[in-house]
């Protein structure tokens, strides 16, 4: 199968450190295996969103020399897929409503189990829609944090796949559109590595393939948080692309050439002789 890549930004404020990196990470990555990189935009949380931010991401991009190989997938444009998939997960039996709120969820310990609810049926307010977890290891192989192994009852318990407000949660928009680009490497900052075991639960509850995962150091500022959160994450210059770019490379301890005078010709030094095996695999690095 063709190596195919991806990265997939929040639209909740403009292109940051900590997601230059991960852009810079997934694109090596693909063109060092000769495929493609795909881009998508994860805008199903209109609450979240920064009027703009989606396409000054997208334009931003190619002045790092980040350039896709297809137009951007919208996820917001993705809602009768993602209607699909739980109508196929409904009809199995697999998910149930739930109208529990956090402060009873964190009463019982903070996670839901055994599709049992906390809180009794209310037929008037509409409810969040979970998938039932059975008591099952989840264990993988990331290809820069090793073998991952999570109880999905014990450690995630039931999550939810729609929320209250009708929006449609991460894992189930991701694992749909990750299937639906054919993406064969998910490559993206290890925050999310314990959201992994979750995602590859709903690709077997779907019949749809599990990606590989290269899962990167997180960017974090002084004092430990992460970039995006913290004060540090001033959005970049895509007027003066090259000195974020050359930390963005350093941070992954890949090697360039102190003479590259352009985006593009960085990255192409950079990518002579990039081995995915070599970025660093610590969880987390200062920035």
């Amino acid at each position: 199968m063709n190596y195919r890549g991806r990265f997939a930004p929040s639209p909740t404020g403009l292109l940051h450190f900590g997601s230059l990196v991960a852009a810079v990470g997934s694109w090596l990555c693909a063109r060092h295996a000769g495929g493609q990189w795909l881009l998508r935009v994860d805008d199903i949380d209109p609450p979240r969103e920064a009027a703009g931010s989606a396409q000054a991401i997208l334009a931003a991009l190619p002045a790092f020399g980040l350039a896709a190989d297809a137009p951007p997938l919208f996820q917001s444009q993705r809602r009768a897929a993602y209607d699909e998939a739980f109508e196929r997960l409904r009809a199995a039996d697999l998910v149930f409503p739930c109208w529990c709120s956090r402060t009873q969820l964190a009463e019982a310990g903070g996670i839901h189990r055994d599709g049992h609810c906390i809180a009794r049926p209310q037929p008037a307010r509409p409810p969040a829609w979970r998938l039932r977890v059975p008591d099952v290891t989840i264990a993988f192989d990331d290809a820069l944090q090793g073998r991952q192994r999570q109880n999905l009852r014990d450690e995630a318990g039931d999550f939810v796949i729609r929320r209250v407000e009708g929006f449609y949660a991460y894992h189930l928009a991701c694992v749909v559109d990750d299937a639906f680009q054919g993406v064969t490497e998910v490559v993206r900052g290890n925050d999310l590595l314990d959201s992994t075991p979750r995602q590859i639960w709903l690709q077997r509850c779907l019949s749809l393939p599990t990606p590989g995962y290269r899962h990167l150091p997180l960017a974090l500022d002084a004092g430990g948080r992460k970039l995006s959160k913290s004060e540090q994450a001033h959005p970049l210059n895509p007027a003066d692309p090259m000195p974020a770019l050359r930390r963005a490379l350093a941070f992954l301890d890949v090697q360039t050439s102190a003479t590259s005078s352009t985006p593009q010709a960085l990255l192409a030094a950079a990518l002579d002789g990039f081995e995915p095996a070599c970025l660093p695999h610590a969880a987390t690095r200062p920035a």
